[in-house]
C-alpha cells in the first residue's frame, strides 16, 4: 500500500463478555480502495467490520483492547464522539433497512439529524446527488414521496447506500450487503462499489470469495478471530503465503 492508511487497526482484541472474538488484529485500510474481509461463518469478520464504526458498542458486556486510528485519531478515545465517527464512517447492512418513510426522507435523514443544513434547496441537492451516486436517481426521481419499503430489495439497498452517502462520509462499510439480493441486483451493487471507490474508502464483509475477487483491491482472511493473511487481492488469490489461506480458497477447509 502506498501512502498513509485512512484506518489503521493496531493490536485489536475484542471480547463478548468473557469470550474473546478477535485476537491481536493488525490491519491498514488504504484510502479510496476496496478492502474485503473473508472467512467462514463465525470467524469474526463482521465483528471486526463493526468495530470500525463502533457498532458493537450497544451490545452488553463488550470490551475492546488496542487501537483503531481514523486518519490518526483513535476512535475509541474518550474524546472521540460516536456521532462524529458515524458521519465519517457509514454502514450498509446485510438486509436493506430503509425507514418506513419516503425515499426523500430516508436519504435526507442523516443530513437533518446531524444538522448539516436546514435549507430545503440544499437538502434537495444532497438527496439528488446521493441518489445519483447510488445509481438510483433515474428510477426514483419522480417517486421521491413514495414509501421506500415499496421498492425492490435491490432498490431499497441502493436507497440505504444513498442515505449513507448523503452525510459525506470518508469510509463506507458493507456488511454482506448483497447476500439478500438476487444475482442481477448483486451485480448492480458490485458495479456501484467499483464506482464509489473513486470518492470513498470501502470495506466489505462477504461470504462470497468470487465477489471479493471481483470488487476488492485488498483482502484479509479471518479464521477463528485471527487475521491469517492480509494482502493485495490478486496476490491472496494467486500466491497466498499461508497454507490455511490456500486451503480455504480452494475449498479444502471452511
Amino acid at each position: 500500500m502506498t501512502g498513509s492508511p485512512i484506518i489503521s487497526v493496531q493490536k485489536l482484541n475484542f471480547y463478548y463478555g468473557q469470550k474473546k472474538a478477535l485476537f491481536d488484529i493488525d490491519m491498514d485500510i488504504a484510502p479510496r480502495q476496496v478492502t474485503a474481509l473473508i472467512g467462514p461463518s463465525g470467524c469474526g469478520k463482521s465483528t471486526l467490520l463493526r468495530c470500525l464504526n463502533r457498532m458493537n458498542d450497544p451490545i452488553p458486556g463488550v470490551r475492546v483492547e488496542g487501537k483503531i486510528l481514523l486518519k490518526g485519531r483513535d476512535i475509541y478515545a474518550p474524546d472521540f464522539k460516536v456521532t462524529d465517527l458515524r458521519q465519517q464512517v457509514g454502514m450498509v447492512f446485510q438486509k436493506p433497512n430503509p425507514f418506513p418513510q419516503s425515499v426523500y426522507d430516508n436519504v435526507a435523514f442523516g443530513v437533518r439529524t446531524l444538522g448539516l443544513t436546514h435549507k430545503k434547496a440544499e437538502i434537495d441537492d444532497i438527496v439528488e446527488a446521493s441518489l445519483r451516486a447510488a445509481a438510483l436517481w433515474e428510477d426514483v426521481h419522480d417517486k421521491l414521496k413514495e414509501n421506500a419499503l415499496g421498492f425492490s430489495l435491490g432498490q431499497q439497498q441502493r436507497i440505504c447506500i444513498a442515505r449513507a452517502i448523503a452525510v459525506k462520509p470518508e469510509v463506507i462499510l458493507f456488511d454482506e450487503s448483497t447476500s439478500a439480493l438476487d444475482p442481477i441486483a448483486t451485480g448492480q451493487i458490485e458495479d456501484l462499489i467499483a464506482d464509489l471507490k473513486k470518492d470513498y474508502t470501502i470495506a466489505i464483509v462477504t461470504h462470497n470469495m468470487q465477489q471479493a475477487g471481483r470488487v476488492s483491491d485488498f483482502t484479509g482472511l479471518l479464521w477463528l478471530g485471527e487475521l491469517v493473511e492480509f494482502a493485495e487481492t490478486k496476490k491472496i488469490f494467486t500466491r497466498p503465503e499461508k497454507e490455511l489461506t490456500e486451503a480455504y480458497l480452494t475449498g479444502k477447509m471452511g
